[in-house]
């Protein structure tokens, strides 16, 4: 008699908008259905409206579910299998059947990294380089070193952002709590994934190099004025009314060793014409080198287009059970327009799967931070 295979127990997603917290929790519970006892993981993202009643949110979901883990945070916006929340009441939830030997949670683990070492350090090696899915408070003084610092702790590959709200700054990792990072933890072994990232910015020019410079201001770029550089670069329209290029032309950092010719974009954030010089918003050293770039639709649907392309041949046709999305508060409606056009993106080009995610203030990628960037991961 043949043997009938059990089939493997699905993720789950969910999400929903609503005046009160409770209503949209209620739905979304509905609409999640009956789960089973596979289902050991759950993430949950709420836009701000919900940023103070977060704990509560998070309670309600663990006691409702019996989902026993949580993660998530705050953003401006939360994403769903098939719609966008942006700036207004919403949360959005995937439950996902994944056992609990193939997980950890965590909480500021670079506060004590020797305590990280005794707690995870046994499974560390054994599941050798995880998925970190890390949710961070954007207004830590050593965030940058320590999303390293993490990195190198784990030997993993980070992904996620930069909780994004204006009221509290919630991260959940069972408990809810501010400040620092938090998240999860998760063996590439028992949990097969795909990662894509994507620009929301293109270069307008090579790169060059930094010759004179203090702090985040350069004053020298190729043996020039760095203003003089920044206009040969935007050309003669623009360089004549330099309000024009505000939110439009930014800074890019290209990353060393890169061989996808990877770049780190930061903000124009003051032009000195007396002197030269231009600030932005990241230090910069002699010898550094740096580009100039454009922020426009186009050039982010070209781009969405191709870490899509890259990410379907990867696939290599198997089934997409899921995926997280984490995209820059100034993506979404802000670039690509509205009725959830930077989701419809995906799907038209991936197809339908649960997925979550949210809008955050910075995304996380590998060891670096990012900005005005989607971070795409696909559970297969």
């Amino acid at each position: 008699m043949e043997k009938k295979l059990t089939p493997e127990p699905s993720f789950r997603a969910a999400h929903a908008t609503a005046e009160t917290w409770q209503e949209a929790a209620r739905g979304i519970i509905l609409a999640l259905g009956k789960l089973e006892a596979a289902h050991r993981i759950g993430f949950l993202y709420v836009t701000d409206a919900y940023a103070d009643s977060f704990e509560e949110i998070s309670i309600f979901m663990r006691q409702t579910t019996g989902v026993p883990h949580w993660v998530g945070t705050v953003g401006l916006g939360v994403i769903g299998s098939d719609r966008e929340y942006f700036d207004e009441p919403a949360m959005s939830v995937m439950i996902a059947p994944i056992a609990e030997d193939a997980f950890r949670l965590f909480r500021n683990p670079m506060d004590n990294p020797r305590a990280m070492r005794q707690e995870y350090g046994d499974w560390l090696k054994e599941v050798d380089s995880p998925l970190v899915i890390v949710h961070a408070d954007p207004r830590g003084d050593s965030l940058l070193d320590d999303i390293e610092d993490l990195a190198t702790a784990t030997n993993g590959f980070l992904i996620g952002g930069l909780t994004a709200s204006r009221g509290r700054f919630s991260q959940l990792a069972d408990n809810v709590d501010e400040g620092g990072m938090s998240g999860l933890m998760l063996s590439l072994h028992s949990v097969p994934v795909q990662l894509g990232l994507t620009q929301g910015c293109s270069p307008i020019g090579q790169p060059r190099t930094v010759t004179e410079s203090e702090e985040n201001v350069m004053f020298g770029i190729d043996d020039q004025t760095a203003l003089d550089a920044l206009k040969e670069d935007i050309g003669d329209v623009l360089s004549r009314d330099l309000s024009r290029i505000e939110g439009y032309i930014f800074a890019a950092l290209p990353v060393p060793g890169s061989d996808t010719a990877d770049y780190l974009v930061r903000n124009l954030v003051g032009i000195d014409e007396s002197a030269g010089a231009v600030a932005i918003g990241s230090s910069v050293e002699e010898g550094d080198r740096i580009m100039f770039c454009r922020r426009d639709r186009d050039s982010a649907v070209e781009d969405m287009q191709r870490m899509l392309n890259d990410l379907k041949r990867r696939t290599g046709g198997r089934e997409i059970r899921a995926g997280l999305y984490y995209s820059c508060v100034a993506r979404g409606p802000n670039q690509f327009g509205e009725d959830s056009a930077e989701l419809g993106i995906i799907r038209d080009a991936l197809g339908d799967f649960p997925l979550t995610g949210f809008f955050a203030n910075g995304e996380i990628s590998n060891n670096r931070l990012y900005g005005y960037t989607g971070v795409l991961a696909l559970f297969l």
